[in-house]
């Protein structure tokens, strides 16, 4: 009897075992049901990032690429700018043209960062803007009229996620936040096939599915008369 239960307790004791054991693999095979599985799974030797502190006050790297309007004109007026509200001493990236229409989208992108799956982010400073007031990160773009979109928007209060197909906006999902007029606020986005997070000062707003773009440039977005300052550009390219 004594020889029987204590087979019967070993094999319980296998099946358990086991279990664990597939339980642990699977969180390692897909490691997206953890916490923090994007920063695990980005190479630090695919990482790249802008504080622009070492490029010529005054003027735009030969790999930021101005989009143009509809009219042919430059789609905004992009610096580099030596300020003392800059987020890390003692340079941003500026869009300071201070005019535009609400049709008006002011495009910045950076060559040789053609990427898939991203984990991508900004910080801005709503500098000023009556029409708008606030910024964008772009990604997957194939150029300066197709790309995806997080916009944060001061004038809305609204955080959106866009495809944007032939300079047309399309929404793929938003929130109705609050949103401080004041300070340094960061955007961010992690995009692994279809599968988009946005993140707004480190917290997770909102996940949607999309299929419009596989892979393109990054890049920076402002929108009429929205004066910006951005700093602190990091890609991440995920395994």
């Amino acid at each position: 009897m004594r020889s029987y239960h204590t087979v019967a307790f070993v094999v319980r004791f296998a099946i358990v075992t086991a279990s664990l054991m597939t339980m642990l693999c699977g969180s390692a095979l897909w490691p997206d049901r953890a916490s923090g599985a994007e920063e695990a799974e980005s190479d630090p030797q695919h990482q790249r990032q802008w504080t622009f502190d070492s490029s010529s006050p005054g003027m735009l790297p030969g790999s930021y690429v101005v989009g143009t309007q509809f009219d042919g004109r430059p789609a905004g007026e992009w610096k580099i700018l030596i300020t003392d509200r800059a987020k890390s001493a003692s340079q941003v990236l500026a869009q300071l043209q201070a005019k535009g229409t609400d049709q008006t989208h002011k495009v910045l992108l950076f060559d040789g960062t053609e990427s898939s799956n991203i984990d991508v982010e900004v910080s801005y400073l709503a500098v000023a803007g009556k029409a708008d007031f606030g910024g964008g990160l772009l990604w997957r773009a194939k150029d300066d009229r197709n790309y995806y979109l997080l916009r944060a928007s001061l004038v809305e209060q609204k955080i959106r996620v866009y495809r944007v197909v032939n300079g047309v906006q399309q929404i793929v999902k938003q929130l109705d936040r609050p949103l401080p007029a004041t300070g340094w606020h960061t955007l961010r986005i992690v995009q692994r096939g279809c599968e988009i997070k946005a993140v707004f000062d480190e917290t997770v707003l909102f996940r949607a599915c999309d299929t419009t773009y596989t892979s393109g440039r990054i890049g920076l977005w402002t929108k009429a008369d929205a004066v910006t300052y951005f700093d602190d550009l990091t890609l991440r390219v995920l395994n």
